[in-house]
């Protein structure tokens, strides 16, 4: 026993030593030299390399479903470094190994590997190999059986979800165990709309993925394609996540990927054919793109275009695309069946809508002893709203609350209501110019004389609060003198333009176009090395 402890342990030590002297001298194949460092060291195994992003290896034992420990010892390259928590007040933090070089044992079904942990950097990208050895016998095949189960295994728990929600930003596609426990509490009895809109989005997403059979039977590619559009605020964003969170509690669930961005070094087509080719790896899925307009630009949208309708088949994709302005999105993508085949309009919410919104507040303030919230109070607030988007009442309630909780003088919330008004109602700002020369009255009369009047700028209406009834018993309500001091200041800070009106397009893939700019690149390479080191 002590002769094969000690064997081992030069082993390790032999390709400890290769490693440094790979890294000490000129180098060629990092993944090769490794490779035949370790063959040597272990004449009497075999050595199999396996990609960690394919088969995690330590992610799967960490889940319970083999046993690993780490080889102690001085052979080993890792750094340990201290991450806080986060929000960084919840927690005291954890320290976390960055490993370059390190040997694992593990256990699974009652056979013993050999793992070695080797991580590298070239040209500012991150390279982490397993090497998996097995014990082989004279006269065995080239390659293990045993390593080939454990690889086939773990390879299939690596693609799944556990928990978590696929993500691709920076050119590739990463697990997200913040974002799905963010949606967790994305129920659909927290998203306020038309009722009849809410039920057919969700027959239309839950509709899709029961119906396999049918889109069959009708000879029907199975895919589909959705529009949410509206402007910012109306609840495009909580129906995504109630989505999301009802897709991942079915009795099957449905994996949800989550595009981010185009951009890639390698130009953002390349992003594009990543995207689609892991969709159609986790089919049946939900695979969405927020800001869509901003995603697809006139360069990319051909082939874009390619990947949701071309020849490679989707069957088990639903993609759900949002904008806030479906104008700016092109006819080929919005207006074309079997591309995006539906669109729901997110809307400025209407007075019952508002009503709705407003019990769903009270309801949550039901128990609580700082606030009389009266359920007449909901009609007038709804009416006094009128024109308000579900983020401008839900900053309405968040800010009332706030200064009643903090005990807040009415007065005050209502003098800011005043310099707020009166900050815009004033007379117009004198702005000085440089002396000109000066010119003949007579000729400056005439010439204004010659501007038609409809060159005159309009004054810009100001939005008021309307004239609501309100009920004598509601009058002296703390609740409601407060929402109307901030509706006044709220008033002030919207915007009155066209919530609707197309934003400026960047110059044709301005944004995406990251091939001509090496600096962007090496950012980009940068960001995906530090992720890599995570």
């Amino acid at each position: 026993m002590g002769e094969q402890v000690a064997s081992c342990e030069a082993g390790q030590q032999a390709v400890f030593d290769g490693l440094k002297h790979h890294f000490g001298a000129q180098r060629l194949g990092t993944e090769l030299t490794m490779f035949e460092n370790i063959r040597k060291a272990h004449p009497d195994s075999h050595v199999t390399c396996a990609d960690p992003s394919k088969s995690d290896l330590i992610g799967y034992a960490k889940a319970g479903h083999a046993k690993m420990t780490q080889d102690t010892g001085e052979l080993f390259d890792v750094t340990r470094v201290y991450v806080a928590p986060v929000p960084r007040r919840e927690g005291s933090g954890s320290l976390r190994d960055h490993t370059r070089f390190a040997r694992w044992k593990m256990i699974w079904k009652g056979s013993e590997y050999i793992i070695y942990e080797v991580k590298w950097t070239e040209f500012m990208s991150p390279f982490r190999v397993y090497y998996v050895l097995s014990p082989r016998k004279p006269g065995d095949a080239e390659t293990s059986k045993a390593t080939d189960e454990l690889l086939f295994t773990v390879g299939a728990w690596t693609t799944e979800l556990h928990k978590e929600i696929y993500v691709f930003d920076d050119a590739h596609w990463s697990k997200d165990k913040e974002l799905f426990a963010s949606v967790q509490g994305a129920s659909w009895d927290e998203v306020i709309l038309n009722p009849q809109m809410k039920a057919n989005l969700i027959e239309d997403v839950q509709g899709f993925f029961d119906n396999k059979n049918l889109y069959k039977s009708l000879a029907v590619p199975w895919k589909r394609g959705l529009i949410l559009h509206g402007v910012p605020g109306n609840g495009k964003t909580i129906s995504l996540k109630a989505l999301i969170n009802a897709l991942s509690a079915r009795a099957d669930p449905v994996p949800s990927l989550y595009v981010k961005s185009f951009d890639a070094c390698q130009g953002p087509k390349y992003s594009i054919r990543s995207i689609f080719s892991h969709a159609r790896v986790m089919a049946p899925c939900l695979l969405i793109f927020e800001d869509l307009d901003s995603l697809v630009t006139d360069k990319t949208r051909s082939y874009f275009l390619n990947e949701v309708d071309g020849l490679e088949s989707n069957d088990g994709i639903l993609m759900i695309g949002s904008t806030n302005h479906l104008n700016s999105l092109d006819p080929a993508i919005s207006k074309r069946p079997s591309r995006f085949d539906r669109k729901y309009h997110f809307k400025i919410p209407n007075e019952e809508e508002r009503v709705a919104y407003c019990h769903f507040w009270r309801k949550k303030l039901v128990e609580s002893h700082l606030v009389d919230f009266p359920e007449e109070l909901c009609v007038v607030i709804a009416e006094l709203s009128e024109g308000f988007s579900f983020a401008y009442m839900k900053e309405l309630f968040v800010i009332a609350l706030l200064t009643i909780a903090r005990g807040g003088g009415l007065e005050e919330e209502e003098v800011q209501a005043e310099d707020a008004k009166s900050s815009t109602d004033s007379d117009p700002v004198i702005i000085e110019h440089e002396l000109a020369p000066a010119e003949n009255t007579a000729t400056r009369d005439a010439q204004k004389t010659d501007l038609p009047e409809k060159d005159a700028p309009e004054p810009k209406k100001k939005r008021t609060l309307p004239e609501v009834d309100v009920p004598e018993h509601l009058q002296d309500n703390r609740l409601l003198k407060v929402v109307k001091a901030q509706l006044k200041m709220l008033l002030e800070e919207m915007d009155n333009s066209d919530a609707d009106e197309a934003p400026v397009k960047k110059p044709a893939d301005e944004e995406n176009d990251m091939c001509g700019d090496y600096a962007q690149q090496l950012r980009i390479l940068a960001r995906q090395n530090a992720r890599a080191n995570e």
